[in-house]
């Protein structure tokens, strides 16, 4: 590996930790797109780069998800019961979608992720918060709701908080424990579709090249070993930092990355 990309990989998880403490994000928004970039650089194919990018954020997220839900369990603000309803549609819902993502082509992908990207950089922009109205669903409601989110998430990568906050602080959950069980929920999120994006892409694994499936394992441990430790410090100044400024300037990084991801697959 050239040193070059190394220093790529191990830059891009500290950011991606720091921001992820800070913000509450899980980091596909940023991964993918720089991940993207990286793997064309190196040769892989345009068929397979942006499942290859899915695949290694999702398996980059699981440390992250990891460490973000033993600080967010300390502080006590992680519902186990909402995290254990919500879970198995989570698991079903992840694991399937990989499947899905694995039978389409890379520019309709990166279509997907951009449209998204867009929706959640608005959502972010506009610190936008749905009006607490009614009470959570019963158990059927949440396996469906996590069907849901766990399929969305599989699709663009990320931890699913984009999607489990709004939905828990509406259905009148309190915003810390919320994120904290959204935290919670980015686990099996990123570990089911980890498995998925490995066994639905077993046909591109070469293992000379530490690559299983659709995930790039040197990568991955690059990722995450940066991004583990500079989580904490990342959350560490949640309550120093103006947090609505820095979602502004973030919802538009988030924007362009997409953007730039989207062009450079389709040209």
């Amino acid at each position: 590996m050239p040193i070059e990309v190394l220093i790529s990989f191990l830059l891009l998880g500290s950011f991606v930790g720091f921001m992820a403490g800070l913000l509450g994000i899980g980091g596909g928004g940023i991964m993918v797109p720089i991940l993207t970039s990286i793997f064309l650089a190196q040769g892989v194919s345009i068929d397979n780069v942006v499942h290859l990018a899915l695949g290694t954020s999702m398996a980059s997220i699981i440390v992250t998800s990891f460490s973000s839900m033993k600080a967010h369990n300390k502080n006590k603000n992680v519902l186990w019961g909402i995290v254990k309803l919500m879970s198995i549609g989570i698991l079903t819902g992840t694991f399937l979608a990989t499947f899905i993502a694995s039978q389409i082509s890379s520019i309709y992908l990166a279509l997907f992720f951009a449209l998204f990207m867009g929706y959640v950089s608005i959502q972010m922009f506009l610190n936008k918060k749905p009006s607490p109205n009614r009470k959570l669903a019963n158990k059927k409601g949440l396996f469906l709701v996590g069907n849901g989110i766990g399929a969305i998430s599989a699709l663009v990568s990320i931890g699913g908080g984009s999607l489990t906050v709004p939905y828990l602080t509406w259905s009148n959950i309190e915003l810390k424990k919320a994120i904290g069980t959204s935290a919670a929920i980015g686990l099996p999120i990123s570990i089911a579709g980890t498995l998925g994006y490995i066994i639905n892409g077993w046909n591109n694994t070469a293992i000379e090249n530490y690559t299983f499936g659709f995930v790039y394992l040197p990568a991955v441990l690059l990722i995450s070993a940066t991004s583990y430790f500079t989580a904490p410090y990342g959350a560490s100044f949640a309550n120093k930092l103006p947090i609505g400024k820095l979602k502004k300037i973030f919802s538009l990084l988030l924007s362009i990355l997409s953007i730039k991801m989207f062009i450079t697959v389709v040209s």
